[in-house]
């Protein structure tokens, strides 16, 4: 209970920390299009999708104020310091790839990265406001619209962005980071689907007819 109360009163949430991590992000890419300079589009489009989504991510809780209760829950200091590294620091692992990558930019890796960074942030930030839109209004469980298809769909939108990073990489070492992530979701979806069939009659019936994360296949 203690701990608790020292959480509590620090201010800091999860938002706060990932807030923090995002910055930090930013400023090891630009370390990096510092130190190793930018020598070709690979780099430059690199830095402007990765750099511009956590801009993004950081002004969407200004345009979107309901999005600050996402992650609202109070965090020690070492979560803080947790969220911090590795959300700050192993979430630039492509681009450090990208910018010792000597190989010129192919058309096929764009023709790949730019639709999977594309439809990613659009499926991503369509489902999260939806679901506060609707949770806002009375709704409880949400399952229409952009929610039919997947039962995680907001999550399959940020790995199909984190991959666009990696294929811009040029590197099989950047996808270190998109399965990293899609492993460290799958226990929040089978909790998730846990929590969610005992908390609402009808989500047996949202399961049949959706998928669990990738739309139309699983």
């Amino acid at each position: 209970m203690q701990n608790i109360a020292k959480t509590e009163k620090s201010g800091w949430t999860a938002l706060t920390a990932i807030n923090i991590a995002k910055f930090f992000t930013i400023i090891i890419l630009i370390g990096f299009a510092l130190v190793f300079g930018i020598k070709d589009v690979r780099q430059a489009i690199y830095l402007c999708l990765h750099v511009g989504y956590c801009i993004w991510w950081l002004l969407e809780q200004w345009l979107f104020p309901p999005r600050k209760k996402l992650f609202s829950e109070p965090v020690g200091f070492p979560a803080f310091i947790f969220a911090f590294v590795f959300i700050g620091a192993f979430y630039a692992l492509p681009g450090y790839f990208a910018f010792i990558n000597p190989n010129p930019l192919s058309i096929t890796e764009v023709l790949i990265a730019l639709p999977l960074y594309i439809f990613g942030t659009l499926i991503n930030t369509a489902a999260d406001i939806q679901k506060l839109t609707a949770k806002e209004l009375g709704q409880q469980l949400v399952s229409d619209n952009i929610w039919r298809f997947s039962r995680n769909i907001n999550y399959f939108g940020d790995l199909m962005r984190y991959s666009s990073f990696s294929v811009i990489a040029g590197s099989i070492w950047a996808y270190i980071l998109p399965i990293v992530i899609a492993i460290q979701y799958l226990p929040r979806i089978l909790q998730k689907e846990k929590s969610m069939s005992t908390k609402y009659s009808e989500y047996a019936e949202y399961q049949k007819n959706s998928a669990r994360l990738i739309p139309f296949i699983w």
